[in-house]
């Protein structure tokens, strides 16, 4: 069954169902994504509907071990290694042309923001535990004592 971003504002106690309700007629006449709609409506923060659709997203997606994977060269040669740590991103393969990236369900919106607004290419995004994404990027992009977000650990 598919998670509604409706069902999951209801869930955290973000709206009420009959909230829910009206958004849908509103965004039935209109047209315009619910998120949005919810927005305008109930003034709730932009950060807490991207939280929401982070949390319908990765609810969608495959999970992955990306320790497990094999990333293409082409796709690692997508972006650089600050930027892989920077916005907690592992390229893994081109799927056409499109690119699959690992990322974790709380970097989500974070990814797919930079994948919008600095890679300019399609791209999708599977869902892995933060320690087995740090663990990959440091196979992949090495930079001792980093950790994701591109902080460096203090001794």
């Amino acid at each position: 069954m598919e998670l509604r971003l409706g069902t999951i504002l209801v869930e955290q106690g973000i709206l009420a169902e009959d909230q829910v309700k009206a958004v849908l007629n509103v965004q039935h006449r209109t047209g315009q994504p619910f998120g949005l709609i919810c927005e305008q409506m109930y003034d709730i923060p932009p950060t807490v509907i991207e939280t929401a659709w982070a949390h319908q997203y990765a609810q969608r997606t495959t999970s992955v071990d990306p320790r497990l994977l094999m990333p293409q060269p082409d796709a690692i040669d997508a972006i650089s290694r600050r930027q892989a740590w920077q916005f907690s991103v592992l390229p893994v393969q081109w799927d056409g042309r499109e690119l699959m990236m690992a990322t974790t369900q709380k970097h989500l919106c974070r990814a797919l923001r930079f994948a919008t607004n600095v890679l300019g290419t399609p791209a999708y995004f599977v869902i892995c535990e933060p320690t087995e994404l740090q663990e990959a990027m440091q196979m992949h992009y090495p930079m001792p004592g980093t950790t994701l977000n591109g902080r460096r650990k203090v001794a």
